[in-house]
């Protein structure tokens, strides 16, 4: 056949669209409407979300086109505002529960947990920050805290911290210092050396330790500190603020630390520590072990609750009793006295902090007829105690977290933390209206 020229060859173009297009218009139509309707049936699987936020969140879709067109043709999808971080002040009194970065890392998981707070008596949640691994669960935007995005990362820490403040729940990031697997790796002159051949040491747990006297890492520490709260945490509560004490102790060399003692060493981090939050105007706790209460000693670690109390807005001292010796202070099995366990520690803890507060005072009795100091609870007031509400060489019930609870008002404080590193509370050990008006001790 001869070929067409070009006006002939438009013109048939133009006959076979006439011709064309009443059947295929309908085909588009129709398939228009059962796509968007597929695609506003998987917004509006998750109640509560706005579609549009729904589509922006879609970010690990694999139906990257499919999303850009639902998103240019929904008619509610609209710009949202950036969150605006804010803090709330430190309850008095304050009760918290802790909550592992895993539970934190979906909004499913947190959900139960932030509901429970929310009714019942706690008012404040402790979420991981910095674990054992030294690997952060937030993304702070500075490269040095390296995130765990393989493992429990919260991606919308912002917004859970938002969700919780206008719950009025306060926010508290605990970081876990001297443990750490990721900067000793990047920076070995600063992790603890084995004596025997100068490579990294690991406790009995294969986890590494920073040695407390690399200088360098202390505003590591303090940064990261920062950096949290300016996502919105309300404070920061530092653990393992210690040397180790698990695995062949024998074989760590802290080269970094030199002749200094250990208590020397860590009073010296701790107020580089707590010197730099309190200039940054960021309130802090710092979690010391329970028997750091009644040793006058630094048991082995560089713990001595004096030095705790003079450089940190709050000590928490971990007086689970489950984790006392057998036959400490005469209780064979400490795990079932935890009213006692804890009234006695706490009780200790409480005459050192006001014994501390006369010495720094200046006060000087002058005979039996100069009336005693009387301490304002400058110190004392600090004491804010883990207790324990999980399983370990016993099961712990209700009584026994009311015992606990009763203990630590019994010694004059109003304050405390419960840990279960599970997430799994005892739940009606949590409303006061439901405690027995009195206890037996």
């Amino acid at each position: 056949m001869r070929a067409l020229n070009r006006k002939q060859h438009c013109n048939m173009k133009f006959f076979r669209s006439l011709f064309i297009l009443p059947v295929v218009l309908p085909t588009l139509l129709v398939g228009l409407f059962l796509y968007g309707g597929l695609e506003l049936a998987g917004v509006q699987y998750k109640k509560g979300v706005n579609p549009g936020l729904q589509v922006a969140l879609s970010s690990t879709s694999t139906r990257s086109e499919e999303k850009k067109t639902f998103t240019s043709i929904a008619p509610t999808q609209v710009a949202l505002p950036p969150v605006i971080v804010s803090h709330l002040s430190t309850p008095k009194p304050l009760k918290a529960a802790y909550m592992t970065s895993c539970i934190a890392s979906g909004k499913n998981l947190r959900a139960p947990l932030t509901q429970f707070i929310e009714t019942s008596e706690l008012n404040a949640l402790v979420i991981d920050i910095k674990d054992y691994t030294g690997m952060v669960s937030i993304d702070t935007g500075d490269p040095r805290f390296v995130v765990n995005t393989k493992g429990c990362h919260i991606p919308d820490i912002k917004e859970f911290i938002a969700e919780l403040h206008q719950k009025n729940i306060y926010v508290i990031g605990r970081v876990t210092v001297m443990q750490d697997s990721v900067y000793p790796k990047l920076h070995p002159d600063a992790g603890v050396k084995r004596k025997s051949d100068g490579a990294i040491w690991k406790d009995k747990k294969g986890l590494m330790f920073i040695d407390p006297g690399a200088s360098e890492y202390w505003q590591y520490m303090v940064d990261l500190g920062k950096a949290s709260h300016a996502l919105g945490f309300d404070e920061i509560n530092y653990d393992y603020i210690r040397y180790p004490s698990d695995g062949d102790m024998s074989n760590a060399l802290f080269a970094r630390s030199g002749s200094s003692t250990k208590a020397a060493m860590m009073n010296k981090f701790y107020t580089y520590l707590g010197g730099g939050m309190r200039e940054a105007h960021i309130p802090t706790s710092a979690d010391f072990f329970g028997m750091t209460t009644t040793n006058k000693d630094d048991l082995g670690i560089g713990q001595v609750l004096e030095n705790g109390l003079r450089n940190f807005d709050y000590l928490a001292p971990m007086v689970y009793p489950s984790h006392y010796p057998p036959n400490f202070n005469g209780w064979k099995n400490p795990n079932l006295v935890p009213y006692e366990i804890i009234k006695f520690s706490m009780d200790k803890a409480v005459a050192r902090a006001n014994a501390l507060e006369e010495k720094e005072s200046g006060y000087v009795r002058q005979g039996t007829s100069t009336p005693p100091f009387i301490p304002k609870g400058i110190y004392a007031n600090k004491l804010r105690p883990w207790i324990q509400d999980f399983n370990y060489g016993k099961v712990y019930t209700e009584a026994d977290v009311h015992a606990q609870q009763k203990a630590v008002y019994d010694s004059g404080l109003t304050s405390w933390m419960s840990w279960d590193p599970k997430n799994v509370y005892t739940k009606s050990a949590y409303h006061e209206e439901l405690k027995p008006v009195t206890m037996a001790n």
